[in-house]
């Protein structure tokens, strides 16, 4: 959430299946911004394993308002490429007797909305206030296989469109830093047999806030 030029926004998160992740943006002047984004996720379980590698980058407008201008209002537009893995394993007792292994490259396009204000609550934590602000940020993306292979033979490639409704709660440890806990879902608009929506996310991660104005 950029305020400011030269603000420099950083931060990194880890989601309860382990999907780790971190975002940063730097505010080119007083209202255009850029940003940077990536996800890295490897599972490996009894009947699943599952990778994912994504990378993502855009630009946009930034604004703040309200009393004291403590509210930040965002928007953002970009593309991305990834990479999925996935190996199903079906057992009969304790022998494998099947495998599906299934590789995807795909392309995203993104529009994105974020909106933020700073609340007067806080919380106390060993005899200290620590100040709370809250926020949604509302994506919607559009993907597309770019390459799809299904135990080494070529399939259909397929697209999809997700609408993603996140929201955040900060708190802020000091005038750079800041804890952040994420719930969110992924809802897909088409029905596709191998290109569907995701479980939803739960986050806490750490923000670094540099240069530009202290608001948030």
């Amino acid at each position: 959430m950029l305020s400011a030029k030269n603000e420099i926004h950083a931060s990194g998160h880890v989601s309860l299946k382990g999907n780790l992740s971190f975002n940063t943006a730097y505010a080119v002047s007083d209202h255009i911004g850029v940003l940077f984004n990536g996800a890295f996720i490897d599972q490996n379980r009894r009947k699943k394993d599952f990778s994912q590698d994504l990378v993502e980058g855009g630009v946009g407008y930034f604004t703040t308002f309200g009393k004291d201008n403590q509210r930040i209002l965002e928007i953002y537009g970009g593309l991305g490429a990834g990479t999925t893995k996935r190996l199903y394993r079906s057992f009969e007792k304790d022998d494998i007797i099947s495998t599906d292994l299934q590789n995807v490259r795909f392309n995203k396009s993104f529009l994105q909305v974020n909106y933020s204000t700073k609340e007067r609550n806080s919380v106390t934590l060993f005899s200290k206030k620590f100040p709370l602000n809250y926020g949604t940020i509302f994506r919607l993306s559009h993907v597309s296989m770019t390459k799809f292979d299904r135990n080494g033979i070529n399939q259909p490639l397929e697209d999809n469109i997700f609408i993603e409704p996140v929201f955040f709660t900060r708190m802020k440890l000091n005038k750079n830093f800041q804890l952040q806990y994420t719930t969110g879902s992924n809802i897909g608009l088409k029905n596709r047999d191998f290109l569907t929506a995701g479980s939803s996310v739960f986050t806490i991660g750490l923000i670094v806030n540099l240069g530009g104005s202290k608001i948030f």
